[in-house]
């Protein structure tokens, strides 16, 4: 029997000078260049794939806290995947098979079934599609209920973005959001929304430096076509870029910092950019005074969003 890599069967993308390989287990970006350049940070095919690094986030991205949650009038328990802070952490799609359904030499389109399990007794269908062109890699994901009663429902890409050599200290940011959600030091746990303070106010492009982010922004400054981008940078002004469109009016920001410190391979490595059509802990929307955008999907129904990823 052939081997099948540990993150699953492999899909290679190519475009000009642009290269992406998609491996089946997650819908997980394992690595994207440009020009021989990471623009991602890539990990093995034979690798367990490490920290969410490119999987596909449904059907909730970043936490829900302590894994419980209302919803039509019922308590669900979620399996808490996220031990250290006792959360159900980024969904559960991160850890199906996805089938291509779909694929040329610059696309690829897969699609898995959330089956009804405890916590989450809904079926959705996520198809998602990676695709090369011009203005970089595009990532739509598509995620129908397939069930008899209206689903929750958020999803987001889990990227970490590299600029250049280094570390994200030197790298210089650029993220046009106005708000950010403020967390609990040690869990984590979404506490208020309030404007963006000296320290997160990357507004104003200007280098990250000792600053350490793991938040959730909202309330951007998008341009004329509705479109908000991220940029990363190093000092010769290369870099890589994430935008995306009003379908998801959150973004998760991490300066990937590990427990182990600069000992610690890849602390500091890259910087985690999700776009998230919901907040974190948007499962338990009516706890927060704003809104975090939670999605609902009728029966049948279907809820879309997208994103793409480019050199700079």
């Amino acid at each position: 029997m052939a081997h099948i890599p540990a993150s699953g069967i492999q899909h290679t993308l190519r475009h000009g000078r642009c290269e992406a390989v998609v491996a089946s287990v997650g819908a997980s970006l394992r690595s994207f260049t440009h020009s021989g350049r990471n623009l991602v940070v890539p990990f093995d095919a034979d690798e367990v794939r490490p920290a969410y690094r490119g999987t596909t986030l449904a059907p909730w991205p970043n936490r829900v806290v302590d894994g419980r949650y209302a919803f039509g009038g019922e308590e669900r328990q979620l399996p808490l995947t996220e031990p250290d802070r006792g959360h159900a952490l980024h969904g559960l799609a991160a850890w199906l098979d996805f089938e291509a359904v779909d694929k040329g030499s610059d696309h690829v389109t897969l699609e898995a079934t959330i089956e009804p399990q405890t916590g989450y007794p809904w079926r959705v269908r996520v198809t998602t599609t990676f695709a090369l062109g011009d203005e970089g890699l595009t990532q739509t994901v598509r995620a129908q209920n397939l069930s008899a009663d209206a689903a929750p429902f958020g999803t987001g890409p889990h990227p970490y973005l590299v600029a250049g050599e280094g570390t994200v200290d030197e790298w210089t940011l650029e993220l046009p959001a106005s708000e950010v959600l403020s967390v609990t030091a040690d869990r984590l746990i979404p506490t208020t929304l309030g404007p963006v303070d000296a320290a997160f106010d990357f507004r104003t492009p200007r280098q990250i430096g000792a600053t350490e982010i793991d938040h959730a922004f909202t309330a951007f400054t998008a341009d004329a076509d509705g479109i908000t981008a991220v940029r990363v940078t190093d000092a010769a002004g290369h870099g890589v870029g994430i935008a995306w469109d009003a379908a998801c009016p959150w973004v998760q920001v991490h300066t990937a910092d590990l427990p182990g410190g600069p000992a610690q391979p890849g602390h500091r490595g890259g910087l985690a950019v999700e776009p998230m059509t919901c907040a974190p802990d948007a499962f338990n929307a009516p706890r927060y005074d704003f809104d975090p955008g939670l999605l609902v999907i009728e029966p049948g129904a279907v809820a879309e969003a997208g994103w793409r990823i480019f050199a700079i």
